[in-house]
């Protein structure tokens, strides 16, 4: 969800929204809803789902993603697939995806950086945007209008042509709903979402508990009201991705924000113009995510057979050269330009920015180690 500091803004007053007035209707019918359910709902209700209803990036919308930053990061990503279709043996007719893809504008600058790579792995290789959002397809495609090659658009992994599946998906799975568990009386309980006297949105404690042995370590000794989280959706997708590229080959790349081991805490959020608001203000009406579980993702993808490595988003881009992409960019550019690729540079990699709140996950094949990933966390080694 772009590049933000955490912090948690008080709710203000607001009218009930139609979505919000659906699920106040559904929870004094059938009782209080989960997280996971209620992220759902506000993120992909077809009438008034935040994906199905808006364009939320760059800055007109409410928050801006790596690729929307600078064109340097969808270069080398690029890079990144290209280099994997190297070390793979460079199989014919390669499947070059993105899962999750936004405006477009990741692939956009992928596809013109492989026709400089490479004109015959442009010509010779299938292109896919995995997409389920009609309104974003939309945006998708006018932001392609003029590349050479068009891409084929699935909604699910399933529907992709078979053969080796090189993938990148840039911030894909904070979004994916999860589930909270709070402590309550010594015991975990399933955090779920209640409506109150006034008509607010309100989180409570349900009778639903969870196995102790699935939890992070350190939620022995958490104290009363601790949060912990956990994502069976998002290591369901990654066991789908893992499944597929031990099966026919390929490689997978992903950035997202978070952590390398799980902890206790609470990081839900949501972002609206820019800023934070309240999960439960404006449903449908704002950006919902969490951080993600790096260690559940990787051992995932090593239960189906493949290598997964991780290091933080910084570390990737300038081991794949940003800071010789950027002078090159500049080289001929005005004293403007050469700041804007300067403070480019900085919000990507820079710790206090994108460098460090935001990881990048490999998965590949036991053998496929593509660089700068000889220098990954010894995690999932």
């Amino acid at each position: 969800m772009g590049d933000v500091a955490r912090k948690r803004k008080v709710r203000p007053g607001s009218r009930m929204s139609g979505l919000k007035k659906r699920i106040c209707a559904q929870i004094s019918a059938t009782g209080p809803i989960n997280v996971a359910e209620y992220m759902a709902m506000c993120l992909f209700d077809p009438m008034e789902g935040y994906y199905t209803t808006r364009d939320p990036f760059g800055a007109t919308g409410d928050f801006i993603t790596a690729p929307e930053v600078s064109q340097m990061f969808g270069e080398l990503c690029a890079i990144w697939l290209y280099t994997a279709w190297k070390g793979s043996g460079a199989p014919a007719q390669p499947l070059i995806a993105e899962i999750g893809p936004g405006r477009g504008t990741l692939m956009k600058d992928m596809l013109r950086t492989f026709e400089r790579l490479s004109p015959s792995l442009a010509t010779d290789a299938r292109f896919a945007m995995i997409e389920v959002s009609p309104r974003l397809i939309d945006v998708q495609r006018k932001t392609l209008a003029h590349s050479v090659v068009q891409p084929l658009w699935c909604a699910e992994i399933d529907e992709l042509p078979e053969g080796p599946l090189f993938i990148v998906g840039n911030e894909l799975f904070d979004a994916i709903p999860m589930r909270q568990y709070v402590k309550s009386n010594g015991r975990w309980h399933e955090r779920v979402i209640g409506c109150g006297k006034d008509g607010e949105l309100i989180f409570m404690a349900g009778p639903g508990t969870v196995d102790q042995g699935l939890l992070p370590q350190d939620a022995a000794t958490a104290p009363e009201g601790a949060i912990v989280e956990l994502a069976p959706a998002r290591t369901a997708l990654m066991d789908t991705l893992s499944t597929r590229i031990a099966a026919q080959g390929g490689a997978g790349l992903f950035i997202d924000y978070g952590y390398e081991t799980p902890a206790v805490g609470d990081s839900l959020q949501a972002m609206r113009a820019h800023a934070f608001a309240d999960p439960l203000a404006d449903p449908g009406k704002a950006d919902l995510t969490s951080y993600v579980d790096f260690r559940a993702l990787g051992q995932t993808a090593r239960a189906a057979g493949l290598d997964a490595h991780l290091m933080e988003q910084g570390t990737f881009l300038l081991g794949l050269g940003l800071l010789e992409r950027a002078g090159r960019l500049g080289a001929n550019a005005g004293a403007a330009e050469q700041e804007a690729i300067r403070a480019a540079v900085e919000r990507l990699a820079g710790p206090e920015a994108m460098g460090r709140l935001f990881k990048v996950m490999a998965i590949a094949r036991p053998g496929l180690l593509v660089p700068p990933f000889e220098q990954a966390s010894p995690l999932f080694r």
